[in-house]
């Protein structure tokens, strides 16, 4: 087995909500970085992919467990990792030379080495003839490879990406994808080891030794997957696609709950998936349409969705119980399958009943607005509550998330401009 070169060892991260209450992102989290291999992070919104990802960078310090670099613990930035960000993060007033050796200069490299160095990194991602151009006269695709010669230009041993390709279109996420592998190929790369955090199965699967499946609220490794395909990959194989189903397959595991499924689910152990509910039911139409059985990669290939685009859909739908996940597959369940054959008031009806039953925080408001005196409350009732499991913006969405689910099955309404909830009438 190769060199462990970055090392995390059972890190948990929380972090502090207005009211002082801890918040877990990460939660006992073990991996290994080693020599001459590429690791994908894979994670639903909210599984902490980032945040472990600046954990190994030095920018945020867990708040138990370790990261180390060989033997030595990360605390704190190092020479021996650089990072590329997904929205690109240059200096507009400087030129795209200046912009590479601003590590560089940060370290106090020496000027007539800096020079060759920047050179060399500038020659090596492709950007001779745009040295004294601005961000702004640039593409995205040449942004990003920027972003990338800034980050190679100090000779990493570790290379860390936070969705480098998503901001990109299709045929320059691409291409720079096959950029970046052919300079792994090469005897003179300097970094030994790369981790990627994506939402791409289709990108993780192209790149990756091993991909690593991260489930959330929190973040634990859910499970392993080894890729053991040559490069170049090619997506149309049965080998490339078998991956794809198993990476479907792991996230959309809903056997998994860390030993979760043992309590109650509360609105904070059980969070609302951002979904809309027009959303939620053209997916379902999709899946009826084929016979109540959908492939999940060819799905979300046919809407060119990405894996955080179709998944809060499809955890809402096996939430309510509209929908189960099988072997990568979505199918629709009784319930699913009345809603989507019935007229607008039943399908009301049964959106209603399941959100009641089956949504926690649903449950939560329609219970308080029948006991409270008037059937009404003012929305900060529910958004004090919510903020000793969430952010101040994850409170808010959730209580937006549970509005439009309970506008739509007619359990309540909600008045905007006197932030008040109120059970729905119905008009004589």
């Amino acid at each position: 087995m190769s060199t462990a070169i970055v090392t995390v060892d059972r890190v948990t991260k929380t972090f502090t909500n207005p009211s002082g209450e801890q918040l877990p992102v990460l939660s006992e989290v073990c991996l290994e970085l080693r020599e001459g291999e590429i690791v994908a992070l894979l994670g639903k919104s909210g599984s902490g992919k980032s945040t472990l990802l600046r954990i190994i960078a030095g920018l945020v310090q867990p708040s138990a467990g370790s990261a180390r670099l060989r033997t030595s613990e990360i605390t704190e930035p190092n020479p021996s990792t650089a990072m590329v960000f997904q929205t690109f993060a240059l200096l507009p007033w400087l030129t795209v030379r200046q912009n590479v050796e601003l590590g560089l200069r940060a370290r106090g490299v020496a000027v007539w080495e800096r020079e060759e160095r920047v050179t060399d990194a500038i020659d090596m991602i492709g950007l001779d003839g745009f040295e004294n151009a601005y961000p702004k006269e640039l593409s995205g695709g040449m942004r990003q490879r920027v972003g990338f010669a800034r980050a190679l230009v100090v000779q990493p041993e570790v290379l860390l990406m936070d969705e480098p390709f998503s901001a990109l279109d299709v045929l320059t996420a691409e291409n720079l994808r096959g950029e970046l592998m052919r300079l792994w190929d090469e005897t003179a790369f300097p970094t030994k080891t790369m981790l990627m955090v994506t939402h791409n199965i289709d990108e993780a699967v192209q790149l990756a030794d091993r991909i690593l499946v991260l489930d959330n609220n929190p973040g634990r490794i859910k499970g392993e997957i080894r890729v053991g395909l040559d490069h170049p990959r090619d997506p149309r194989g049965a080998g490339f696609q078998a991956l794809v189903d198993q990476a479907y397959r792991m996230l959309t595991d809903v056997g998994f709950d860390g030993g979760r499924s043992a309590f109650t689910p509360t609105p904070t152990t059980r969070p609302l998936p951002d979904a809309g509910v027009d959303g939620l039911g053209g997916m379902l139409d999709l899946v009826a349409a084929g016979g109540g059985r959908a492939d999940l990669p060819e799905l979300a290939g046919g809407l060119r969705f990405e894996v955080d685009d179709l998944m809060p859909l499809v955890d809402a739908a096996t939430m309510l119980g509209l929908a189960t996940t099988v072997d990568g597959d979505i199918e629709l369940t009784v319930d699913g399958s009345m809603f989507t054959e019935a007229d607008i008031d039943s399908a009301k009806a049964i959106f209603a009943r399941l959100a009641r039953a089956k949504a926690p925080l649903v449950g939560a408001i329609d219970h308080a607005l029948s006991t409270a005196p008037g059937e009404r409350l003012r929305d900060g009732f529910f958004l004090d509550l919510l903020r000793r499991g969430f952010t101040e913006d994850g409170a808010r969405q959730q209580l937006r998330i549970a509005i439009d689910w309970g506008r739509y099955a007619e359990l309540y309404e909600y008045d905007a401009a006197e932030r008040l909830l109120t059970r729905h009438t119905v008009d004589a």
